[in-house]
């Protein structure tokens, strides 16, 4: 797809300075702060995203090129006037950054690299679930020097979800479907949506073939009360998307709940989560309404067709 890049700080050597000229005027060396560093290079998409919702635009060095991709970034709408990187360490050296965002498995060699160059690149874990994103938040906060911020962002992803919390402890059923006949198995972004908008993910009961895979005729004979849409078949013009144009697949749409949730909003560990979770609780209280709907129906039936029963005893002689 595309790629990532950054360069050298001596923001340890400043704080370790600092420190010692603290202790020598008999400060205490922990009241001496590492700087706020100024120049700040994501080269990761994930990264991208998280330095996007904490640092300050003038603060933005440099992102990778995916950032601005609408179909993957949460953000892309966001970059614009933002330098974009395809990831080399010679574009991230030239921009004499403080501090290299990054995941564990992007682009190692640059990041070796860079380290052996004296850059300070922080790595993030990538997160699976809905505290792997608070714990990457403050990851990311902590190496930019916004803490606060942190928190702050924090705070309102879990107000979100909160928000969006099923009320009561009825599970329908739902499964995320992807391009090559993918799907979202438990341990992933969009499995902590699912529960998080009181779904049962039924990927974790279905027998599935390599890579999580479940042929189409499995999901069209045994549907879930919802099918999510994970990928949008318009975006992906390659045989690999053709079981979400399949004839089938798309019969079973007209007579089956579904919605499509974008990918930039479960793609990365990012709050843009929230946005799925939202989508989806308003999926499941549309359903919880038809089901009640259907019980109300059902008794108004059954109890017209009483009226009638017992009309036509009272009419006979």
């Amino acid at each position: 797809m595309h790629a990532y890049g950054w360069r050298i700080t001596a923001i340890a050597f400043v704080a370790a300075f600092m420190a010692a000229t603290a202790a020598l005027h008999g400060l205490p060396a922990r009241a001496v702060e590492t700087p706020v560093p100024q120049r700040i290079v994501s080269i990761n998409l994930c990264t991208d995203q998280l330095v996007v919702d904490l640092v300050e635009r003038e603060r933005i060095a440099g992102l990778s090129r995916l950032a601005a991709d609408p179909v993957l970034s949460a953000v892309a709408d966001r970059v614009e006037g933002l330098r974009l990187l395809r990831g080399r360490a010679e574009e991230v050296l030239a921009l004499k950054p403080d501090v290299v965002l990054t995941t564990a498995y992007s682009t190692p060699e640059v990041v070796a690299l860079l380290r052996r160059l004296g850059v300070r690149v922080v790595v993030i874990d990538m997160a699976s679930d809905l505290d792997g994103i608070r714990k990457a938040i403050r990851t990311v906060a902590e190496a930019v020097g916004g803490e606060a911020r942190g928190e702050e962002l924090i705070a309102s992803f879990d107000r979100r979800i909160e928000a969006a919390a099923p009320r009561s402890t009825h599970r329908p059923t739902a499964l995320a479907y992807q391009i090559n006949s993918l799907t979202s198995a438990p341990g992933g972004l969009m499995d902590a949506a699912l529960k998080a908008a009181g779904f049962r993910n039924v990927a974790g009961v279905r027998p599935l073939g390599p890579a999580g895979r479940l042929p189409l005729e499995s999901l069209v004979a045994h549907p879930p009360d919802l099918v999510v849409l994970a990928h949008d078949p318009a975006q992906f013009r390659t045989v690999m998307a053709d079981n979400l144009r399949h004839r089938a697949f798309r019969s079973l749409l007209t007579r089956r709940r579904h919605v499509h949730v974008p990918m930039p909003l479960w793609l990365c560990g990012t709050p843009a989560i929230a946005g799925a979770i939202e989508e989806l609780g308003r999926e499941r209280a549309a359903l919880m309404q038809a089901s009640a709907d259907a019980v109300v129906r059902g008794a108004d039936t059954s109890a017209a067709g009483g009226d009638q029963a017992a009309g036509s005893t009272a009419q006979r002689p």
